[in-house]
């Protein structure tokens, strides 16, 4: 099999992605010539750089993204991956940027997340170019900036260059992802008419589950007692300290990646409800009320009347991503995963009645319509037997509430790899985000041998 030559360039690999990890490329949209931040901007001229150093053909399309080229032709293939990262939050056993290797595996933000992926792609790139391999059409390997924040790096990339014939993303799990479930995202705003809190902050990304919860609140020695007892046996950790005219409370709870908020603890979502159980809706006000009315504990949208699935996807997902109040405003933003064969219109026009019927404003932010390839089609499987062929292994073909890069190619890609189904949790989003060395030569080999074939097919 071509893909094996990839492990002669595993040392490369290594050390290229620790160049990559040490930068906190966290997507912060701004101004000026880095649409997307220095640190974005800087990770991106080091993913290019090394690249020319490799003898490949590179284009920089406005710090947007940029991609490396092998081979001629009028048509081209390209694998997908993103080099902009989530924040690292707190708790990290190590530096979450300096990539540490331990026991076989490799820790730092990114490695997961897609950094790892991004370079292993790029190594595979010169491999083909390193071998001579004539092609049938154009390889590249695209870098984007900013798929963790709503991948608007993709619509620029792809108004400036083509569109590909064919192409991947190994931005999930092996085998194939052949459907993808649509995106919302929205807010909920309103006044802050609350008697008791006076400020509530909760996550850094709508994309994640959010692991910390901080609220100030203004409260009786009494009803202090009763936060205290309350706060007591819950899923969350709960810390509730006495101010001159109150108290400061901080939740603990568990990260996780929104497609899968049932494998997170929400500290926000058991923040609200601890305050709803001590002060009730009356001294809560109508924002904190919605929230614990409309939202709750659950993570599957029944409480706003989306409780909704099919077959190829499964069923929609609600995260509240993010809480954020001041003495005068409220707001929350909140990350659904709707299943692939239903319209997103028809969605948020529901969240919009049930939002607005609590006296709130609700602000549709964006929807993603779903991603479907036909289980038959060339491209899937072409990327089925390039993982048999490797693995020895029927490859699978499945669905995911993950948004991923293959979306943007408007028909014409799937997410496959580098994750394996099989193996431990790599933490993406988490503290302590890992990868599997040896799975992940595993998933080399897989992607050398899946590009020369989209290289190279008729």
């Amino acid at each position: 099999m071509f893909g094996e030559k990839i492990l002669d360039y595993w040392d490369d690999i290594l050390k290229d992605l620790e160049t990559l990890v040490a930068i906190p490329s966290v997507a912060e949209p701004t101004q000026g010539p880095h649409p997307f931040g220095d640190n974005c901007a800087k990770v991106l001229d080091t993913a290019l750089a090394l690249a020319e150093g490799y003898g490949l053909k590179t284009k920089n399309v406005d710090y947007y993204a940029g991609h490396a080229e092998y081979g001629e032709g009028e048509g081209n293939a390209v694998v997908m991956a993103h080099l902009d990262v989530v924040p690292a939050g707190e708790g990290w056993s190590t530096d979450p940027f300096t990539m540490v290797l331990d026991d076989n595996h490799a820790y730092g933000r990114g490695v997961a997340d897609n950094k790892g992926a991004a370079v292993v792609a790029l190594h595979c790139l010169r491999a083909l170019k390193d071998a001579g391999v004539k092609g049938n059409r154009k390889l590249r390997v695209i870098f984007g900036s900013a798929e963790e924040i709503g991948m608007h790096d993709m619509k620029h990339y792809f108004e400036k260059e083509q569109l590909p014939d064919m192409g991947f993303t190994p931005d999930a799990s092996y085998g194939v992802c052949h459907c993808e479930k649509g995106g919302i995202n929205f807010t909920v705003t309103g006044k802050n008419d609350s008697q008791v809190v006076k400020g509530f902050t909760a996550g850094t990304v709508v994309n994640a589950v959010p692991y910390k919860a901080l609220c100030r609140i203004a409260c009786t020695e009494e009803e202090f007692a009763a936060l205290q007892e309350k706060a007591r046996g819950r899923a969350a950790q709960f810390t509730v300290e006495r101010t001159a005219d109150g108290a400061n409370i901080t939740a603990l709870g568990k990260a996780a990646h929104a497609a899968s908020p049932h494998e997170g603890v929400n500290a926000a979502a058991h923040l609200i409800e601890l305050l709803y159980d001590v002060f009730g809706p009356e001294k809560l006000g109508s924002f904190f009320a919605f929230a614990h009315d409309k939202i709750g504990l659950t993570y599957d949208g029944s409480l706003m009347g989306v409780k909704l699935a099919d077959e190829p996807s499964g069923p929609l997902t609600f995260n509240l991503g993010l809480v954020s109040v001041d003495q005068d405003q409220c707001s929350l933003t909140v990350d659904i995963r709707y299943p692939a064969t239903l319209d997103g219109t028809e969605i948020s026009a529901t969240l919009q009645q049930q939002v607005e019927g609590c006296g709130l404003t609700y602000t549709l932010l964006s929807n993603s319509v779903p991603l479907y390839l036909p289980k038959e089609s060339q491209l899937v499987t072409l990327l089925s037997g390039a993982y048999k062929d490797i693995t020895g292994e029927e490859c699978q073909v499945f669905s995911m509430g993950g948004g991923t890069y293959a979306r943007t190619m408007q028909g014409r890609g799937v997410a496959f790899g580098p994750g394996f189904p099989d193996q431990e949790d790599s933490h993406a989003h988490d503290v302590n985000e890992r990868i599997d060395l040896r799975r992940f030569k595993l998933h080399a080999q897989i992607c050398l041998e899946a590009m020369y074939r989209m290289l190279t097919a008729e």
